[in-house]
C-alpha cells in the first residue's frame, strides 16, 4: 500500500476550487503513482478527478486536507500543497 502522508492547506485564490484550479490540480496529481484524496469538511474526493474536486464546493479561505497513499505520497502531497498555496497562480 505504501506510505500515507497528508497536509492541510488553505485555498488562497479568489474563486476557490473552480474548473481551472481543479484541472491544474488533477494534471499534477496524475503525475504521481500514489492515490490522492482531497478532504473538505465531511466530503472526500479523488484528487485525480476534476468532477470530484468540483463537487467539494471548496471556496476561498477554506481548509482542505490533501492526503496521499503510495510510494511517492510525500512528494505528491508536497507538490500539490505548493500548487494550492500559490493560489493556482491566479492572482
Amino acid at each position: 500500500m505504501g506510505n500515507l502522508y497528508e497536509v492541510e492547506v488553505t485555498l488562497q485564490n479568489s474563486q476557490g476550487m473552480h474548473v481551472r484550479p481543479a484541472k491544474l490540480f488533477v494534471e499534477l496529481a496524475i503525475k504521481f503513482s500514489s492515490h490522492v484524496d482531497v478532504v473538505f469538511k465531511d466530503l472526500s474526493a479523488n484528487g485525480k478527478s476534476i468532477m470530484g474536486l468540483l463537487g467539494l464546493l471548496a471556496y476561498k479561505g477554506c481548509t482542505l486536507k490533501i492526503r496521499a497513499t503510495g510510494d511517492d505520497a510525500q512528494e505528491a502531497v508536497t507538490a500539490l500543497a505548493k500548487l494550492v498555496n500559490s493560489g493556482f497562480n491566479e492572482e
